[in-house]
């Protein structure tokens, strides 16, 4: 999947800090970084094409691997509270490699999510993994909520 991702309109903001940005999520504005503006665009793309609850998406999910803190971008769970998807995201001009689905694959020693989507706005990858065989299939599209949400 190479399509660049940007469906919705971005709330952003001028304060005397610089710009920022509000978080549909969290329910608050955020500073503007680029890596955020991906992340609001990815947060808009789930939600009004893809159907994702707002309210099942949980932004920077922390976890404990080896004895450090670390934050996912975004998780999301399915209607009954188990974790479906986990969203990398990196600025635009950081190019999504192995190195950044081996740090998804990190966090999902954790979370145990069967989707896995890295993107930086530009270039968006989705891989389904399976548990059973310890395998991934990238897929051509991030599936629709509906049409996994059921599965797990």
């Amino acid at each position: 999947m190479n399509d660049k991702i940007n469906n919705g309109k971005l709330n952003i903001r001028n304060t005397s800090d610089g710009q920022q940005i509000f978080d549909c999520v969290r329910k608050k504005y955020v500073v503007l970084t680029p890596e955020e503006l991906v992340r609001q665009n990815i947060i808009m793309y789930l939600a009004n094409v893809k159907n994702y609850p707002i309210n099942l998406m949980r932004i920077e999910a922390s976890m404990k691997l080896n004895s450090m803190q670390k934050r996912c971008d975004i998780l999301i769970y399915t209607r009954n509270r188990k974790p479906l998807l986990m969203v990398e995201c990196k600025a635009e001009n950081i190019k999504i490699t192995q190195d950044i689905f081996n740090q998804l694959s990190r966090y999902n020693l954790i979370f145990k999510v069967p989707y896995l989507v890295a993107t930086n706005g530009e270039h968006t990858y989705c891989c389904k993994i399976n548990f059973e065989t310890q395998s991934y299939e990238f897929l051509n599209e991030i599936p629709a909520f509906e049409a996994i949400n059921d599965l797990y």
